[in-house]
């Protein structure tokens, strides 16, 4: 949920301020509201260097250096004038120069080497090797070939620097290996730095009034901390006021909480918090988000590597934040796997010692004629838009009133409340003549807010013309968003027969089944394939699902996604 905010308005000596943002650092909840660009030339240079620490951190990590591709690429370089020095053997440049006669060098395929040229010119022959004949003609300008340029070292010489640049190589690489253990002072260093720069723009954002004598700041901290603000407020030498924040103040925004969800709060952040007036699409994003997630990846067995992999984490100080949330998609996966029935591509609703309890949970068979989780993952599409659409609807009647907003409640009552009769009567809880009769009172009354009073203070004539396009982009998109859905099953089946598949060639290998090298293969494919299944599978588990929750639900639920995030002083 989004926090409420207070908003306070300060007017204090200009000589003052440096003190007044320093008591305000000490309370650690007050946000000043600040640039979100370089002010002057001293914000610029602390910008300055907060990039290029972090484009330190980026080129330790990622292992990538200029330094390290100059020196690979010049011990590629070497190696191939190596091999082209060494078709000629060895020889002395100094030497060859003295003989003060023409040298030239020659390769050309064997099949065009005429064997009489020995006898015509004087010709040495160096090397016959990749279908080739290497060879060196002296002093003779009519030779029928074209000459090839004259190596620049022996192969000696150019062993020996390339076994020195390999030295360099190595060296620098465990360089680099040793930079990654001051990576936490790096971060630290950013964090001290990000701090200062924010902590500068605050104190340079007042509006200075009376020629300069005194300074205003805006500032927003959380309600819940009012009583406490203010105690602390009257004890500063300044002017303040306080009022509840509203959406023309753009306050920041902080989201609030329980421990589950706020682990997704990160995937929020990606498309951006919401403004002041929306909802928090966060507890709606744990829920689908995992679910979604859960069933992309379709496999207990690779949930219980995340589970693992989750725990693991915990130990990586750089990833600790993140380890809740892999460990809780792997709890996801392994319930739904046995769901989906599938352990490492194992069918395990096929298996005969599975007790017959955990077979009752798991989805199998047909339903109409279409794949059991197939029609699943469309009835979760459709149950996720609706929620979509419940959503859009309770938040445009609190923020326009129940009048402002009868175009959105028409299309929710048409949509939504048609499925819910639809379901009523398809399982038999709502008589067929009463659904029909109640379909036709929901498109009637649904039909007057879609094309009459969409917007109450507007021409009739307009209205009709505005819901005519709005229920052709309706139509249009609806469905499409609902076939979206059909990526959940779509994912969990490839990654599933993809896992079978590597079982299959696995236990080719094992032949007769006797003690062999066979189970030694088997074992390498086994590891190797469901590796790269994972991992593909994981890549597709958070793109598609993430691309679920910020498109189709966030379309129709009308979430905006433009609010600023809270950066309490501290």
């Amino acid at each position: 949920m989004i926090e409420k905010m207070t908003r306070y308005d300060f007017i204090l000596l200009s000589g003052y301020k440096d003190d007044f943002i320093s008591e305000l650092k000490s309370l650690g909840v007050m946000d000043i509201t600040r640039s979100s660009k370089p002010v002057d030339e001293h914000s610029r240079e602390l910008l300055r260097q907060l990039d290029e620490i972090k484009a330190e951190i980026r080129q330790i990590e990622s292992g990538k250096d200029s330094k390290l591709a100059s020196l690979k690429e010049r011990g590629t370089q070497l190696e191939k004038e190596m091999e082209y020095a060494g078709h000629w053997g060895v020889f002395d440049k100094e030497k060859i120069a003295a003989l003060d006669v023409p040298v030239n060098f020659y390769s050309i395929p064997e099949k065009k080497f005429d064997p009489a040229w020995p006898e015509e010119y004087v010709l040495v022959e160096t090397d016959r090797s990749k279908g080739k004949v290497w060879f060196v003609v002296f002093n003779s300008p009519d030779f029928p070939v074209k000459p090839l340029p004259a190596p620049g070292q022996s192969a000696e010489e150019l062993e020996h620097l390339l076994e020195e640049n390999a030295s360099l190589t190595e060296l620098y690489i465990k360089e680099l290996e040793d930079k990654k253990s001051i990576i936490p002072s790096l971060n630290a260093k950013a964090e001290a730095i990000k701090a200062e720069l924010n902590d500068y723009l605050a104190s340079m954002a007042g509006e200075y009034a009376a020629e300069d004598a005194l300074v205003v700041f805006e500032g927003f901290a959380p309600s819940a901390d009012n009583e406490r603000l203010q105690i602390a407020f009257d004890r500063l030498p300044c002017i303040w006021t306080s009022t509840d924040a509203t959406l023309e103040d753009n306050p920041p925004i902080k989201l609030k909480n329980n421990k589950f969800v706020s682990m997704f709060e990160t995937l929020t952040d990606m498309y951006g918090r919401p403004d002041y007036n929306e909802f928090d699409p966060t507890p709606f994003i744990s829920i689908f988000f995992l679910l979604f997630f859960a069933m992309c990846m379709g496999d207990a067995g690779y949930g219980l590597l995340l589970i693992i992999g989750g725990l693991l984490l915990r130990k990586v100080e750089s990833m600790k934040n993140l380890a809740p949330l892999v460990t809780t998609l792997g709890v996801g996966t392994f319930v739904v796997g046995f769901v989906m029935h599938t352990f490492f591509g194992v069918d395990i609703s096929a298996l005969p010692w599975i007790p017959g309890w955990l077979k009752a949970v798991m989805i199998t068979g047909n339903i109409a004629g279409f794949d059991a989780q197939m029609v699943l993952a469309l009835l979760i599409g459709i149950v996720h838009l609706s929620l979509a659409m419940i959503v859009k609807t309770v938040y445009a009647t609190r923020n326009r009133g129940f009048l402002g907003s009868l175009g959105v409640w028409g299309w929710t009552l048409l949509i939504v409340g048609g499925v819910i009769v639809g379901a009523l009567a398809i399982f038999k809880f709502l008589p067929a003549a009463i659904a029909k009769w109640l379909i036709i009172g929901l498109g009637i009354i649904s039909a007057l807010g879609i094309f009459l009073f969409n917007d109450i203070h507007r021409n009739p004539l307009k209205n009709i013309g505005a819901g005519l396009w709005e229920t052709y982009n309706t139509v249009t998109g609806l469905l499409g968003d609902v076939l979206s859905y059909l990526r959940l099953y779509a994912l969990g089946l490839a990654g599933g027969m993809l896992g079978k598949a590597f079982n299959d060639i696995a236990a080719m290998t094992l032949g007769d089944g006797s003690f062999g090298f066979g189970w030694l293969f088997f074992a390498i494919i086994l590891v190797i394939g469901h590796a790269l299944n994972l991992a593909m599978c994981c890549l597709g588990a958070f793109v598609h699902p993430l691309r679920l929750n910020f498109l189709e639900f966030f379309k129709n639920a009308g979430y905006d996604g433009k609010g600023r995030t809270y950066q309490p002083m501290k």
